[in-house]
């Protein structure tokens, strides 16, 4: 009998062992390192170059960039906008694009979705995870016809390749990464090794045959894409859905794009017959009161090319135990703690011995700090009862002084807040003066402050 032979793998970095130790010597990650077993018999020739693909090709040879040959224009248009502004105007021929997100969010969905609207010749549906009458299923109830999308039930990447050798498609799809393996890896589909190697197969077949290929990847409890950190490396793009499965709202984040912006999102909204685009997310965002209530406030957020009015509400309360709680959802908590103590020290409100709950409506998570004067209105508002009217928003950064500084293009964020009927808006003086003109003001009072306490005396007073 041949012996088995084992290696050690880093799931952080996929750096190689022969034994196991604590330490990661090349990450500096404590605890990541696995066992795995190692190849027990190597194939003649590499998976993404079987015959039944295509011939290994000969040796490329350096060429001069200005030799190189390139179209601006050859992104493939996605009827998706959302999905097209997220990857940076289109699907890039020969690019390898991972989503990742929890369990359930919709990520087979939004997948399935494109595959059965996207213009093309062929397209490859590679399901490891459900069957082909579950596919027929999710695609009867999202009613999109097509005629152009195959569904193959496979989770042996030599097979896969075989099909796609036979039907040479225009886009494959792979759900998931983790479960597909290949028969010269001993190891079990989802191991550092086998997700290694699958996908370093896949992006070698993207890039040959300029065939682009998305990849459906799982995540661990932390939050992370699973699999080894190289993953996130080879492909050209990852994104991230993001959203609470109890509510209706879905956002897909690019966390990597070679072809892109990395601060673009998508806003869906999920319904039983798949996941809708959502074109003005600023509507959605804004709850509809029927009554003014202290506590809220309109701040005008910048997610990419896209401006976003948000609603925050803030809870101020007495404390009912020793520790005042500090709590926030969808806003960074050591920031809230900043803000907190610049309202105490530099305007005065005593909020050591109080709780303060901190939200962002509609689920969203943003990190955007244009959002700092709306919530320290949110959190003057709720401290002392005051209501602050619905026709105005805020746009600027609090620094520690108390002095409130200007955000970048202010001309954007005005022009949002008109067009969703606000009517004036506050920004900081240094924004004021770098404005071109009156047209950017037309139709909206702007008005510049220069400290957090001078703005509260004017909405409190």
């Amino acid at each position: 009998m041949k012996k088995i032979v084992t290696t050690f793998y880093c799931q952080y970095c996929s750096a190689q062992y022969a034994k196991w130790q604590g330490k990661c010597t090349a990450c500096g990650k404590w605890n990541t390192i696995i066992e795995e077993v190692a190849s027990p018999q190597q194939l003649t020739a590499m998976p993404w170059s079987m015959e039944n693909l295509a011939p290994m090709t000969t040796p490329n040879k350096p060429k001069l960039v200005q030799d190189i040959a390139y179209q601006a224009d050859h992104r493939i248009p996605c009827p998706d906008k959302e999905f097209n502004r997220v990857l940076g105007g289109g699907i890039v021929p020969g690019s390898l694009v991972l989503i990742g997100g929890e369990p359930g969010i919709g990520k087979s969905t939004l997948l399935l979705q494109i595959a059965l609207t996207l213009p093309l010749e062929r397209i490859l549906y590679v399901s490891g995870e459900e069957s082909e009458a579950q596919i027929k299923m999710r695609a009867m109830r999202m009613s999109c016809p097509s005629e152009n999308c195959y569904v193959l039930n496979e989770t042996s990447l030599q097979n896969i390749f075989k099909q796609i050798g036979q039907l040479k498609p225009s886009l494959v799809i792979i759900d998931s990464i983790q479960t597909i393996r290949t028969q010269h890896i001993g190891s079990t589909a989802g191991s550092i090794a086998q997700v290694r190697d699958c996908t370093a197969s896949l992006l070698r077949y993207a890039k040959d045959t300029s065939t682009p290929v998305f990849l459906i990847g799982h995540i661990t409890k932390e939050g992370s894409l699973a699999g080894p950190k190289v993953l996130e490396h080879m492909v050209d793009t990852v994104l991230q859905f993001e959203g609470d499965r109890h509510l209706m709202y879905r956002i897909v984040r690019a966390i990597k794009n070679r072809f892109g912006a990395t601060a673009e999102l998508g806003i869906y909204e999920m319904h039983h017959g798949g996941l809708r685009e959502v074109a003005n997310p600023s509507e959605l965002l804004i709850s509809q009161r029927e009554q003014d209530l202290s506590g809220m406030a309109i701040g005008a957020s910048l997610e990419g090319n896209r401006s976003l009015l948000i609603e925050l509400q803030a809870l101020v309360s007495p404390a009912t135990y020793g520790t005042a709680q500090r709590s926030t959802t969808g806003f960074d908590t050591k920031r809230l703690n900043m803000l907190l103590a610049v309202l105490e020290k530099r305007v005065g409100l005593r909020l050591g011995t109080q709780d303060v709950f901190l939200n962002i409506a509609g689920g969203l998570s943003v990190e955007d700090p244009a959002l700092d004067l709306a919530v320290c209105v949110a959190l003057a508002s709720s401290l002392q009862d005051r209501v602050v009217s619905r026709r105005y928003c805020f746009a600027a950064e609090v620094g520690l002084g108390g002095e409130i500084r200007g955000v970048s293009r202010i001309e954007q964020r005005i022009s949002e807040a008109e067009k969703l009927g606000f009517e004036v808006i506050f920004i900081s003086q240094h924004n004021q003066q770098k404005l071109s003109g009156k047209d950017a003001q037309k139709g909206i009072d702007v008005r510049p402050v220069t400290k957090v306490d001078e703005l509260l005396n004017i909405l409190f007073r």
